[in-house]
């Protein structure tokens, strides 16, 4: 099937690289800044929700060719393209393959042959009537995913899970490919739902669409992880979409064996990183009992025993592990003044360092792809003023190549960010960013706790961040006492400290920011979401001197309730999740009057600035009863409140126009109170 048939079918700088041209251009490894023309204008908030044109850039197994996946037309009229480029050459001619009327989302190489290309289509799927009557039920819009294999030299496409229309006939997502296998060409792995409501494992024929079932999985599973084709790790999920059980099985056994409970939303302190240096032994990031930070290792597939951490950082959490196409092990990734590898091959810290002086050591260099003599290296780089852009970096040329943007933002027109060293009333030091309006002239603050609370942030493109810098406002992200990701004693420092240590850190740190920028109190807002959300209510109780708005998204504003809730719905056998959040928030038994006063919704008689709540109506992280609750109470308080809720959405999952319009109602607020 040739692409155009396919496309038929389913209808239904660096600022030295954007003056240079863009894409394609290339630089010696300098970094030099070029004098740049007259401020342009700030952006509106509408500019930063433009759609994503690179969607994907990937190099080919042999180093050879490079792939770059991109996104056109408009949202009613896509248009997706396939770019090839000489890796020998990438200022070179890119050869360039219509996908057609597609909305594109994702790219892999099966083998120097054949890409796989993810394609998203939207349907519109009408309502049933009902048997002698005549109701109709509203059509629904659903969006469906599909594996495209295409043949680049000759065109020829086939869409994987063609040919099982009547075993997949239920499964809107067909796209999700978990295993390459380097060792079989003409293969992958791919899982997707069965009639039946169960998710299968199939080995997937790249050349004809046929797929052969290897595993189905109970009601509960959603995904397996594979080593050398073979699964070994089974992920089954709570209903809520919280908690992970993960199994394990060696290879040539038949029965699964459990392994561990996981978080997955919050303080999640077990993931995959790849196939061991044996059959029966994998890599997982954990952190063990007793340990404070989480690490690498080697998990034996027969024991379920942990080996040595394979490296550590004090007080850093890992990231992720740096695999490359062979499934052999790189490095861990930790995240310090900016993202860090530790290398387990020697002389690559060096080549990472250059090309994070290139960007002036001001973004994230993510390796994203490395070819097997370690010449050529696709880099994902991402930071505050960099939206999300491709490179390769060629070790012999010594060069720097711009493959494609995420977005057309030019970055002299974001907001910068520093890492602040914060002190707090205690004596303790935490880290925050702060980002600064484009050409820093003081004005008004927005603070943002970050959600989880055992999540943080870090110093890279925050959408929301450049919105509001934008406008000419300062914005603080503090890594509160209580924050993930800087090993398990901090994170332990902000247990059953709700309203209380937790606050105070995010206000030391705006007290410091006030202080040392010259920034002025009259003008702080608070806003967040998820706990961050709780933070901006509970700020707004504590410091009514303070904040002067309170903008709170998925948030939690009763204690109490939110703990009742948790445990009604626990479905663990031992209610691990109730016990989770019982460790942290508080004993309703033992702690009632500390958790009553510590929730917002409590205590609305001392909040004076005006609150807006937004909240996904099906949010099965913290229910949208939290904010009607909230609203409710402040308004029977007579305070100014408003209440948004968002129908078809979850936990501040909403879509780009949804948060749009979102983020334009907050910047109407804030403008207000900032006046």
């Amino acid at each position: 099937m040739k692409v155009s048939e396919f496309s038929q079918r389913f209808a239904l700088s660096r600022r030295d690289l954007f003056l240079a041209g863009g894409a394609g251009a290339v630089l010696a490894l300098s970094g030099a800044r070029l004098a740049s023309a007259a401020p342009a204008a700030a952006y509106s908030a509408a500019d930063f929700f433009g759609g994503q044109r690179t969607r994907a850039v990937v190099l080919s197994p042999s180093g050879a060719r490079i792939a770059v996946l991109e996104q056109l037309g408009t949202q009613e009229e896509p248009r997706g393209v396939l770019d090839i480029l000489d890796a020998a050459d990438p200022e070179g001619e890119r050869r360039r393959i219509e996908l057609g009327k597609l909305t594109v989302e994702a790219l892999e190489w099966a083998n120097d042959r054949r890409l796989l290309v993810r394609v998203a289509i939207k349907q519109t799927v009408p309502g049933r009537k009902r048997s002698g009557s005549n109701l109709v039920g509203p059509s629904l819009t659903v969006t469906s995913r599909r594996i495209l294999s295409l043949d680049h030299e000759t065109g020829d496409s086939v869409v994987l899970f063609e040919g099982e229309r009547q075993r997949m006939r239920y499964s809107f997502d067909l796209g999700r490919v978990i295993d390459i296998l380097p060792d079989d060409p003409d293969h992958v792995l791919m899982i997707a739902w069965e009639m039946g409501g169960v998710m299968g494992l199939h080995r997937m024929n790249i050349n004809n669409g046929k797929a052969e079932r290897l595993e189905r999985g109970n009601t509960a599973t959603i995904g397996w992880q594979t080593h050398n084709g073979v699964a070994v790790l089974r992920r089954d999920i709570n209903t809520r979409g919280t908690m992970e059980t993960i199994h394990a099985r060696a290879p040539g056994e038949t029965e699964w064996r459990f392994v561990r409970r996981n978080r997955i939303v919050d303080a999640p302190d077990f993931a995959w990183v790849g196939g061991g240096s044996a059959p029966d032994t994998v890599l997982v990031s954990a952190r063990a009992e007793g340990e404070d930070v989480e690490t690498i290792r080697e998990m034996n597939l027969h024991s379920l025993a942990f080996g040595a951490p394979m490296q550590a950082r004090a007080g850093r959490d890992v990231l992720y592990g740096l695999m490359d196409a062979r499934n052999r092990y790189i490095g861990a990734a930790y995240y310090g003044d900016r993202l860090e590898y530790d290398f387990a091959e020697e002389g690559l810290a060096a080549h990472h360092r250059a090309m994070n002086r290139f960007f002036e050591d001001d973004c994230d260099v993510h390796l994203s792809q490395i070819s097997d003599d370690r010449n050529r290296f696709i880099a994902y780089v991402e930071g505050p003023r960099e939206a999300g852009s491709w490179y390769l970096y060629d070790k012999t040329a010594r060069s720097m190549t711009n493959l494609g943007s995420r977005y057309a933002l030019d970055f002299e027109r974001l907001g910068g960010c520093e890492l602040l060293s914060v002190q707090t009333r205690d004596g303790a030091t935490i880290e925050a960013y702060l980002t600064a309006p484009p050409g820093a002239a003081p004005g008004p603050l927005v603070v943002m706790p970050h959600g989880g609370p055992e999540a943080r942030d870090q110093r890279g493109y925050d959408r929301q961040v450049q919105v509001l810098a934008a406008q000419g406002w300062w914005v603080l992200q503090p890594n509160f006492r209580g924050s993930g990701g800087y090993g398990l004693a901090f994170a332990q420092q902000g247990w059953r400290r709700w309203g209380e240590r937790m606050q105070e850190d995010v206000e030391d740190a705006v007290a410091q920011v006030l202080r040392d920028k010259g920034l002025d109190a009259g003008r702080v807002a608070i806003m967040g979401t998820s706990y961050g959300g709780y933070a901006a209510l509970m700020g707004a109780v504590r410091r009514p001197d303070l904040y002067k708005a309170a903008i709170s998204i998925c948030g939690v504003s009763d204690l109490p309730d939110m703990l009742d809730w948790e445990k009604r719905d626990d479905e663990t056998p031992t209610k691990e999740i109730y016990g989770f959040w019982k460790k942290r928030i508080g004993d309703p038994d033992a702690d009632g009057p500390m958790l009553e006063a510590a929730s917002p919704r409590r205590r609305v008689a001392e909040i004076v600035c005006p609150v807006l709540l937004v909240h996904g109506v099906n949010d099965e992280i913290v229910p949208i009863v939290q904010s009607r609750i909230m609203n409710r109470a402040l308004r029977a308080a007579g305070k100014a409140v408003e209440q948004v809720e968002v129908p078809d959405a979850g936990h501040a999952d909403w879509e780009d126009e949804v948060e749009k319009d979102l983020m334009e109602r907050y910047v109407a607020l804030l403008r207000r109170v900032f006046v």
